[in-house]
């Protein structure tokens, strides 16, 4: 194991050379997660094979983490762990892609050298939920119970139909 991790992999020469990758990458430097992080203290940690099958390059490993998502109800933490086993078969068309063996999923390098930190943020967004929540029916958490009875009767007093008027005039036969 290196003592630090490249910013920039080639892929294909790891496969050919049938190289491992482990090492843990700070949640502070994947961008694009920080919508759906409610706290990006902490660290994803990976372990990563290259290796060959036939003429097929492939990535196989596991990524793990303790992730703090947004809840979508209440927009307080939700823990999230992770623990996902990794398949990819590394591609260099859509065409290679659509002919992947089905438990490989596809890494599209279009040129030699990739960045380490968007394969692991590439596979923790395809493993996330689209709308993180909680697993408990949560509430907005400044509302108290007085304040949600009061929205309650509030929506059962709704105001005069506009258009009652039409019926007693319909029912009355003066139309």
């Amino acid at each position: 194991m290196l003592d630090r991790l490249p910013e920039y992999i080639d892929p294909l020469h790891l496969a050919d050379k049938r190289g491992a990758l482990k090492g843990r990458i700070p949640l502070v430097n994947l961008d694009r997660l920080a919508d759906i992080l409610f706290n990006d203290t902490g660290s994803v940690a990976f372990d990563f094979f290259f290796g060959r099958e036939g003429r097929l390059a492939i990535i196989e490993g596991r990524i793990e983490a303790d992730l703090e998502l947004k809840c979508q109800n209440c927009l307080q933490s939700v823990a999230w762990p992770v623990n996902n086993e990794i398949k990819l078969g590394i591609v260099t068309s859509i065409d290679q892609a659509n002919r992947l063996p089905e438990d490989y999923e596809p890494l599209l390098i279009e040129e030699g050298k990739v960045l380490l930190k968007n394969i692991v943020e590439d596979e923790l967004l395809l493993i996330l939920p689209a709308f993180p929540k909680h697993q408990y029916a949560c509430l907005v958490p400044d509302l108290d119970k007085n304040a949600l009875d009061s929205l309650v009767n509030t929506e059962k007093s709704c105001p005069e139909n506009p258009f009652s008027i039409l019926a007693k005039l319909k029912n009355t036969g003066d139309l």
